[in-house]
């Protein structure tokens, strides 16, 4: 049986319905008319002009015409009177001030201006600059805090600048050891017994949640099982300078130093509990003196880092250079670093095979976090950098044992170490010293590395021990950086960087400073690369010739 054919529904209806429909489509044009008038769209007037219809047209044209152009006439006579007022303004001045008789001085005032104006600071060597903010700093504290790393406490010390101190005057000085909670408890306490035979030694670890204007700042780093955001030592360190202040009956200034990335910046402001320093990952961002008051009667000063000696070993090199004023080659830093580390636990700490060299190291951890290049290569730049930057940032736990016999340093002798510690509460500080190190979750050894410590970083304090770029080591330093960032380009920028990098020997100098894996390594490329040139020209085609 055939099923009926449906009928289509009627589109009739009800005059009521009707009429209500076009209602409602007239109140919603009309509130969507009020609502244009608010914002202030309407609709623009057409200028109609003159119509042809009314009487003396050409001539009403005629006369706007020439409005016009006087009006233009006017605009420009003003604009010549006004530059024609400003010259002689300029010449009245100038007869004045400059007579034949006063000719000398005012020549010597234009070369001071023009010798300031060459030497503004953002021309000048930022590693001059430095040292300059920092002498500064020096020199306006009454306490000086040197941050230290803990995981390696005594790289981070440096003699030149604890000297300067101790011969600035009546001048304290303060070590503060940052990024306790990286190290283990164990290690920790045996290096406080250590330094506090020497200088006044506080146990710190800065927060990492912050309020800046009311807002909480979020990480998105990826965080340590064994790490918290809770500020410890923050109590001990503020009880220390407050009984200084009381002792001394008067306002004090508290100088904060230290080399790159020890964390100078986020003790300030885990104390202020507020983000009042530019704080981040990368090296060098504090770049000028900052001063910031911690309540009536204390005041802290923020300073840029030290500058380090080349005369340094390139392991110390590589983690207390700041990025931003000395760019490192990452794969000479990353081994430097790798051959002071136990081969063993960085093998369980990073989940890589047993490794020979550092090459091979950097090829199994850039497939481990898959680190790939145009065409499947190991990125093996990549993979040092990576090591390179959590190594010297704030997340990869390693510690260094403190030397086995106690001597006082060169730079200090019986009476400087009891004069640095006259005025401070020793015995109330190591109360909050141990409570501090109860409160901080420090790892486990197994899962920290060891590390051998290169002894004391040597820094420079004087300017004119900077010493000054060549124009071919800016452009080497330029390219190099360029080449890092086209790493994961196209393969034919990568092979026209390598060509360059083949053609543009180094000097003889940085020669000698480079390692001797380095060098075999270079020295491999450049006969890989003389060795390929013949099999290219064989393939290439012969126009001369015709093939059938």
């Amino acid at each position: 049986m055939k099923r009926p054919k449906l009928k289509k529904a009627s589109k009739r209806m009800t005059c009521h319905k009707r009429y209500k429909i076009q209602k409602k489509v007239r109140e919603h044009h009309r509130k969507l008319r009020k609502e244009a008038k608010k914002r202030g769209h309407k609709k623009r007037r057409k200028d109609l002009g003159v119509p042809n219809s009314a009487p003396f047209k050409e001539a009403l044209l005629r006369e706007a015409e020439l409005r016009k152009q006087r009006l233009e006439e006017l605009k420009q006579q003003q604009k010549l009177d006004r530059h024609k007022e400003q010259e002689n303004k300029r010449k009245l001045k100038t007869n004045s001030v400059v007579e034949p008789s006063n000719m000398e001085p005012v020549k010597e005032e234009f070369e001071q201006c023009t010798a300031k104006n060459k030497a503004k600071p953002g021309k000048q060597n930022p590693k001059k600059l430095y040292c300059q903010e920092l002498k500064k700093v020096i020199e306006a504290s009454d306490v000086v805090l040197e941050v230290l790393d803990a995981r390696d406490p005594l790289g981070c010390r440096c003699p030149q600048v604890e000297e300067a101190i101790v011969l600035s005057g009546q001048k304290k000085l303060v070590l503060v050891l940052n990024k306790s909670d990286l190290v283990p408890k164990e290690n920790l306490e045996n290096w406080l017994n250590y330094l506090k035979r020497e200088l006044p030694t506080v146990v710190f670890r800065a927060s990492t949640s912050l309020k800046n204007k009311g807002k909480t700042i979020k990480k998105i780093r990826r965080k340590a099982p064994f790490r918290s955001e809770v500020c410890v030592g923050k109590d001990g360190l503020r009880k220390l300078l407050g009984g200084f202040q009381e002792t001394c009956g008067k306002a004090i200034h508290v100088g904060v130093i230290g080399f790159p990335n020890v964390g100078k910046s986020s003790i300030i402001n885990s104390l202020k509990q507020e983000r009042m320093c530019n704080v981040g990952v990368s090296m060098g961002l504090t770049r000028s003196m900052q001063v910031v008051p911690l309540d009536k009667q204390i005041t802290i000063i923020d300073s840029p880092s030290f500058i380090v000696s080349p005369l340094n070993s390139p392991t110390a090199l590589a983690l207390r250079s700041p990025a931003s004023i000395e760019v490192l080659k990452p794969v000479e830093a990353a081994s430097a670093i790798l051959s002071q580390a136990d081969t063993r636990q960085v093998v369980l700490k990073f989940t890589v095979p047993d490794f020979k060299n550092s090459l091979e190291f950097f090829t199994s951890l850039a497939q481990r976090r898959g680190l790939h290049q145009k065409g499947g290569t190991p990125n093996v730049e990549g993979a040092a950098k990576l090591l390179w930057s959590e190594w010297t940032g704030g997340c990869l736990g390693y510690y260094c044992h403190p030397p086995t016999s106690w001597t006082l340093s060169p730079h200090f002798n019986e009476n400087v170490v009891a004069d640095m510690k006259w005025g401070f509460n020793l015995e109330e500080l190591e109360k909050n010293n141990v409570h501090s190190i109860q409160a901080i979750r420090s790892p486990c050894l197994a899962s920290s590395i060891l590390f051998q410590s290169s002894g004391l970083t040597n820094g420079i304090i004087e300017e004119k021990d900077i010493p000054e770029e060549l124009p071919k080591q800016r452009e080497r330093k330029q390219q190099g950086r360029e080449d890092y960032e086209n790493i994961n380009n196209d393969q034919e920028s990568v092979e026209e960087a390598d060509e360059k990098s083949s053609d543009m020997s180094p000097p003889k100098e940085a020669w000698e400073a480079l390692p001797e894996e380095a060098q075999a390594d270079e020295q491999s490329e450049q006969s890989y690369v003389l060795d390929r040139v013949p099999e290219e020209e064989d393939d290439a085609y012969n126009f001369n010739t015709d093939y059938v």
